[in-house]
């Protein structure tokens, strides 16, 4: 069966069904998009921006479409997207949000297509620095050593790098002494430990510990600094009451937690277990306040004190609110209170310790004692710990009267408590609980207010009734599990939508007989105006072509719509009555005298939404070639050229691209760049020489697209005088260096957090030249399928500096090569650097070789070349005898005029080394010039 790649259900033409197909595209704030070594796409975005996935589906019927992840249904992490769309979009995406998306596409015809894409959050946290001192005696009690380690954690993805400094100067290992840094086993996050060994007087100092991920997806370096002085210590805490407090209800409590000790000055925050702090909690620095305690206020309160020196300092207190009650169980299958029948009474008083509270009964005002018909338990088995009973047997006339139970704590000063119930035949009985008529279902718009009644209409003593939600792990909508209404009448302010949905009423277990909780439910509806997709679209499309403009309906309460209109620049667009049910579509032909802003007004009962788009066949803007490279001619005149690159996004979604307006900020000229015919392709660099620019200034210059109805937005860069080009090949696009299509295989940029765990031993860098985990660097890999000859080419940018003059008496200019190598391995082949010289044909002349096993370290080598003409580096690495032939680059550097003679090796943390062979090298490469 035919189907066909369209963002439209298609038809095929020879059947009236296809089954369904389906691909994820991905707009939104991608940080980058690449393949991945099984081919799956991964998505990568930072943590704060918005996901936007979309799963293009054909077939016909038109299919449905679902999106999962790997974790179980998406649905509660896709906020307002309902996962039964096929635009997936999540707002300020967090961190636990990425993972595996699928989407499934199925029309019932066939088997269901399932795509998916892997989102990567990336993100950066503030690291948290702590301090630690350790002191030790030294020889007797002559004296003491202390050592201090300032430990900074951060969470982060990717791995961050750290970077350590005292004031403003960066501390280096290999360079002092007294410090160490290291990272420690079994941590939480990312740690890197800095270790001040037996404190000095210029270790006393701030410390500023800065994290970076380099700039990934525009994330910013982030620091956290701290000041050591000899006064550093760590928190000391008391607070102002015992491990237990007992209160009653309605009583306000004050806990202070005074710090004692801790410099620099700690703070202090207040916690409490389980849950947080009740909603009428008031923390008034040290001190927290709890106005008018509940039961449900009960619990471990803590108090933390931190000044990130040492451990944090932590107290807690067990908050105990008393709670009684008195409760007659007819401990029968009957809920009523009947002659010739047992009753117990139970009565149950919350404190702490349980056991020494004291119980007295008392009936009519006169106390109790055990006998045949009244049993008095301190203690009772078969109901919660702490709880006495008075068990009327075989309950007779006599029985009828006034129960009191008294609990009192001897020895303490709390009030006794008291509580009474009248047992008759008529004072107690079973509650009815009821929702009035037309109560069962709630409805009100989304900001409004709500109330949802459940009432106790027969019952003695009347029970409070309990609020919960029906569904599992949904809270009430002030944060607690379960809400007490003394009248049965739940209050709702400012309604939103997640608070819709069924509520149970219940009566409360106490104040009324032990028999089953009576329940009843309500249902909130909460009315929202439609959730339309896209909310805003820029469209863009050739003049005369049609244009269908589509405003999808994600949600809608009352789902019933009742108006659909389109609207262009603010005035109605009068047309017949779109079918409610359908996904509202415009269709038009373009032209110059319809472009503008379109909207298209949904509306119910609850309100109107709107979707935007801006309509135009203004081309897209161009974009700058992200670095052109070493883009400077010199010319006569203290003059120098530029060689402008750009490529054109999507050309051919809007009219022909005849040329491009061009504008000199500086100079306050412009100018038509008149592309004479030829269209530009997507991706294709387009390249326009400005030869007029005077060294040293730099320029803003500003470029647009021109189509025959119209011009796009104009972008902008800045032109730089630069002499210098060096790549460290940090960034994924490696500064304009690329693979020679010619070779058998390719270089491969990596760093040490990204080497395979099983490469091959004993060849090849473990970081870069800086010595640095996370810096990159270029190499070959010589394991399998490499065979012994095979050839990888890394090509420069291309120089343009045919016009160049050098010095008196000399037609070239001199330039500076310089790079790092690593050739570590028995089975090292050969680096070769060439000339590549751009003329009627390109000639490649090697310039510098090495050969063999090189050592451990990075090395330097730099030489001089004088080209003729436009000119390319070219580095080929030649794969060994086996797989030990590992060959590594790392910061090259191109740099106008001749090298300065260096007589030392840079290596990654090596010193005092001396390499002979690079005279050689400059030797070999001056002779090969001569003879050039």
């Amino acid at each position: 069966m035919a189907t066909c790649l369209s963002l439209h259900a298609c038809v095929s033409m020879r059947s009236l069904t296809a089954p369904a197909n389906a691909q994820i595209v991905h707009s939104g704030a991608a940080c980058n998009v690449k393949d991945d070594n099984i081919s799956e796409r991964i998505y990568t975005i930072k943590e704060g921006d918005t996901l936007v996935l979309q799963c293009i589906v054909k077939g016909h019927p038109r299919p449905q479409v679902r999106w999962t992840k790997t974790a179980g249904s998406a649905s509660d992490k896709f906020q307002e997207t309902s996962i039964y769309n096929e635009t997936l979009r999540i707002e300020g995406i967090q961190r636990v949000q990425g993972g595996r998306y699928y989407c499934k596409a199925d029309n019932g015809v066939g088997v269901a297509a399932i795509k998916s894409i892997r989102v990567d959050v990336q993100y950066l946290d503030t690291p948290v620095l702590t301090v630690h001192q350790t002191i030790s005696d030294v020889r007797g009690s002559y004296y003491q050593e202390k050592t201090v380690f300032l430990r900074c954690t951060v969470n982060s993805n990717p791995p961050a790098r750290f970077i350590w400094k005292r004031g403003n100067i960066l501390i280096e290992q290999s360079k002092d002494n007294g410090v160490d840094i290291y990272e420690p086993l079994y941590t939480q996050g990312e740690t890197k430990v800095l270790k001040l060994k037996n404190l000095r007087p210029k270790d006393f100092a701030d410390y500023t510990c800065q994290v970076s991920v380099r700039n990934v997806c525009n994330i910013e370096d982030k620091s956290a600094t701290f000041r050591l002085t000899n006064a550093t210590t760590p928190p000391m805490i008391r607070l102002s009451v015992n491990d237990t407090v007992v209160v009653d209800p309605g009583q306000d409590v004050l806990l202070t937690c005074e710090v004692t000790a801790g410099f620099p000055l700690p703070s202090v925050t207040w916690s409490r277990y389980p849950g947080p702090l009740p909603l009428s909690a008031q923390v008034r620095g040290p001190t927290l306040i709890l106005r008018a305690v509940t039961p449900a206020d009960a619990g471990f309160y803590n108090c933390t004190a931190v000044n990130n020196v040492g451990n944090p300092a932590r107290k807690n207190v067990n908050l105990v609110v008393r709670s009684k009650w008195i409760t007659p169980d007819s401990n029968k299958d009957s809920e009523t209170i009947q002659m010739g029948r047992d009753l117990k009474l139970s009565c149950h008083v919350d404190a702490t310790p349980q056991d020494k509270v004291n119980y007295t009964w008392y009936k009519n005002g006169g106390p109790v004692f055990n006998s045949d018909s009244l049993i008095l338990l301190r203690s009772d088995p078969d109901m919660a710990p702490g709880t006495s009973s008075l068990e009327i047997v075989d309950m007779k006339f006599r029985d009828l009267a006034t129960y009191s139970c008294v609990a009192n704590f001897p020895g303490s000063r709390v009030p006794e408590l008291r509580v009474d119930v009248n047992i008759s035949q008529n004072s107690v009985s079973p509650p009815v609980l009821s929702v009035p008529s037309g109560g069962q279902l709630v409805s009100v718009r989304e900001g409004g207010n709500a109330e949802l009644v459940c009432l106790v209409v027969d019952g003695k003593p009347r029970p409070p009734i309990l609020w919960s939600r029906t569904e599992k792990d949904l809270l009430m909508p002030g944060g607690k599990t379960m809400v007490e209404t003394p009248d049965g009448r739940l209050r709702l302010k400012n309604v939103s939508r997640d608070m819709m949905g069924l509520y149970r009423c219940q009566t409360a277990p106490y104040n009324g007989l032990n028999i089953k909780r009576r329940e009843a439910q309500v249902q909130l509806n909460v009315q929202y105006a439609p959730i339309l997709d896209p909310v805003f679209q820029d469209v863009r499309s050739r003049n005369y072509q049609m244009v269908t403009l589509r405003c999808t309906v994600l949600r809608s309460n009352p789902p019933r719509l009742i108006d659909i209109r389109w609207f262009r620049n603010g005035d109605l667009i009068r047309m017949p009555m779109p079918d409610l049910k359908e996904t509202p579509e415009l269709k038009f032909k373009l032209e110059p005298t319809n472009n503008g802003s379109y909207e298209c007004r949904v509306s119910n009962s609850a309100g109107i939404s709107t979707c935007t788009f801006n309509v135009s066949a203004q081309p897209y803007n161009a974009e700058f070639y992200f670095d052109t490279p070493n883009p400077v001619r010199i010319l006569k005149g203290n003059n120098y050229s530029y060689n402008l690159q750009w490529t054109q996004k999507d050309p051919e979604a809007t009219d022909r691209i005849i040329g491009y307006w061009i504008i000199s900020m500086l100079w306050q000229w412009w100018r038509q760049i008149d592309l004479k015919g030829k269209e530009p392709e997507k991706g294709v660099l387009i390249s326009h020489t400005i030869s007029d620019l005077r060294i040293p200034l730099s320029y803003e210059i500003r470029l647009a697209p021109i189509t025959t109805y119209s011009s796009g937005d104009y972008i902008s860069r800045i032109i730089q005088y630069s002499e210098h080009h060096v790549c460290g090949f940090e960034d994924e696009r490696i500064c304009g260096f690329s693979q020679d299509r010619s070779d058998v295989f390719d270089w491969t940029r990596q760093n040490h957090l990204t080497q395979n765990p099983k490469r091959s031993p004993n060849t090849g860098p473990e970081t870069d030249r800086s010595g640095t985990k996370e810096g990159y660097y270029m190499y070959i890999e010589a394991s399998r399928p490499r065979v012994q000859g095979d050839k990888a080419r890394l090509l420069s940018p291309l120089f343009n500096v045919t016009s160049v003059r050098g010095p008196k008496g000399s037609g070239r200019v001199p330039y500076c090569v310089s790079f790092y190598y690593h050739m570590k391995g028995k089975h090292i082949g050969t680096l070769n650097v060439l000339l590549r010289v751009r003329s009627i044909a390109s000639v490649d002349s090697v310039v510098w070789t090495k050969f063999g096993n090189q050592g451990p370290d990075w090395k330097k080598a730099y030489f001089d070349i004088s080209p003729s003409g436009p000119f390319q580096i070219v580095f080929e690495g030649i794969r060994g005898q086996s797989f030990e032939g590992d060959i590594a680059i790392d910061d090259v550097s191109i740099t106008i005029g001749k090298c300065k003679q260096e007589n030392t090796v840079a290596s990654a943390g090596k010193t005092g080394k001396i390499d002979f062979s690079m005279w050689r090298d400059v030797n070999t490469q001056r002779n090969t010039k001569k003879q050039m």
